[in-house]
């Protein structure tokens, strides 16, 4: 899982040997978002956002907000 994880990595533009502190961070949280909702096998083809999402009540996420 890992290896395909680094695979999508270097898709998206990020280089093995890369220094992440010259990287633009709002191209950091678009990474982020885009692979957050890509479904995965091992959460029965569930995305990883709905994942969290349904472990957290309304409550708690209204205070991460």
């Amino acid at each position: 899982m890992n290896e395909n994880s680094n695979g999508l990595f270097r898709k998206d533009g990020l280089p093995k040997q890369m220094d992440f502190n010259e990287v633009d961070e709002s191209f950091i949280k678009f990474i982020v978002l885009k692979r957050n909702n890509i479904s995965r096998k091992s959460l029965n083809y569930k995305t990883p956002i709905k994942v969290f999402l349904s472990h957290i009540s309304k409550e708690n996420l209204s205070n991460l907000i």
